[in-house]
């Protein structure tokens, strides 16, 4: 499976692309940044977050998008550039028919170091040693994208296949007779 992480923000969102499946080990095929200007008004920022995430889908075909779901923090401005952007990173999978998972910050702390409250410099060194990367890629934002895909590859996986085994096994049955009176 390939998987596009993507940690959405409207002036750097974090891209990585990883290969893998469960119980194997994982490679980076490529990690990145798409970069914006503070100075551009939002919808011509929005664009070029567009257009990169179209180029990166188009590069590697990833079989699955991950991105990070948005969480409250204090600072308002920062939420709607994060929100903003992860609305251009869902319809730009969308779009291509990709399935598109959402995990929270701390769903990927946990699936990447075994605790949810984890901090960066935790997740970066786990993302380092899953991969076997001669160093942590930079930005964190970098970083992260590459921690989702992870995070995907590892539970995504893991929930395709407990689905496909509940539909192949339909509906349930009793194993008792059902008395009616």
């Amino acid at each position: 499976m390939r998987v596009l992480g993507i940690d959405p923000g409207l002036t750097r969102c974090g891209v990585g692309v990883v290969d893998g499946s469960v119980g194997r080990p994982l490679s980076m095929v490529d990690v990145g940044v798409i970069r914006t200007s503070s100075g551009l008004p939002v919808a011509e920022r929005l664009v070029t977050i567009e257009k990169g995430l179209d180029a990166w889908i188009e590069e590697h075909r990833p079989d699955a998008v991950a991105v990070e779901r948005v969480f409250a923090r204090s600072d308002v401005s920062t939420i709607m550039g994060t929100a903003q952007a992860s609305g251009i990173a869902l319809v730009v999978a969308a779009r291509r028919g990709l399935p598109i998972a959402m995990h929270t910050p701390s769903e990927v702390k946990a699936a990447v170091s075994g605790n949810g409250r984890a901090d960066k410099a935790q997740v970066g060194a786990m993302v380092v040693r899953i991969l076997r990367l001669p160093e942590l890629p930079k930005p964190a934002d970098a970083a992260d994208a590459l921690a989702l895909a992870i995070t995907h590859v590892w539970r995504g996986s893991a929930s395709s296949r407990l689905e496909a085994a509940v539909a192949k096994a339909g509906p349930r049955r009793t194993s008792h007779p059902v008395r009616t009176r």
